[in-house]
Parts: C-alpha cells; sequence; structure tokens
C-alpha cells in the first residue's frame, strides 16, 4: 500500500463495507451466532503491519500464546480478558488496550465486539 494518511471507519470500507473471516475456532463461539467479520485499511507488503476494523459474535477461547503484538480500540460490545495469573479486566466501548505477543490469556467476548486494531507480528 501506499504511504498515506488512513481513515479507519468503524462500518469498514465505504463501498463494500466488513468481509467474513475466520480467525475465531468455530467451536468457541457461545451462541448460535457465528458472525465474524473484517476489514483491513492497511498492511505491509511483508504483512508485518496491519490494521483495521474487526467484528466477532460472543465466544471464548484460552489463548496459549497472543500471536502478535495488538493494540485495540472497542467501538462496540464487550470482552473481558483474564491472564494467566487469573486477573480478569472488560473492556467496552471507548477502552483502548494492548496485548503484549506471546500474553497468555481467557478472550471471552459477552457481547458482539467490533473493534479497530492495529497489529504488529
Amino acid at each position: 500500500m501506499a504511504n498515506k494518511i488512513i481513515r479507519l471507519l468503524p462500518d469498514g470500507d465505504p463501498a463494500t463495507g466488513m468481509q467474513p473471516s475466520n480467525l475465531t475456532d468455530p467451536k468457541a463461539f457461545t451462541s448460535g451466532d457465528r458472525t465474524e467479520r473484517n476489514h483491513t485499511f492497511f498492511k505491509t507488503a511483508d504483512e508485518s503491519v496491519l490494521s483495521g476494523v474487526w467484528e466477532c459474535a460472543p465466544c471464548k477461547e484460552v489463548i496459549g500464546s497472543y500471536p502478535v503484538h495488538e493494540m485495540m480500540s472497542v467501538i462496540s460490545g464487550s470482552v473481558t480478558l483474564t491472564d494467566a495469573d487469573g486477573q480478569s479486566e472488560t473492556f467496552k466501548s471507548g477502552d483502548v488496550f494492548f496485548i503484549a505477543k506471546g500474553t497468555k490469556c481467557t478472550w471471552h467476548i459477552t457481547e458482539t465486539l467490533r473493534k479497530f486494531y492495529m497489529i504488529v507480528t
């Protein structure tokens, strides 16, 4: 992608919106809703840096080692993260948080989550 200033929009691309994605294990969903959508606004040629908007229905996953460094800003919904020591924190609309690569945690979306993300591998 060319070097430029990019506005991240909460509904994805104005022309195409958000597209289905499959980052979440289908067994992790906690309701009949298995909606998961994404729009990547920016990525480097080697995909070591990505930025976009992602949405996912309620689910719960135990993550043994978070695969990337990721900063997130919650647009809507709710996610509760529990670290390896059992400490939990819930993030809702307007909250910004970061997970370091390698972090062990439980990721529990309790209300359909939409977030902006910035990922560095």
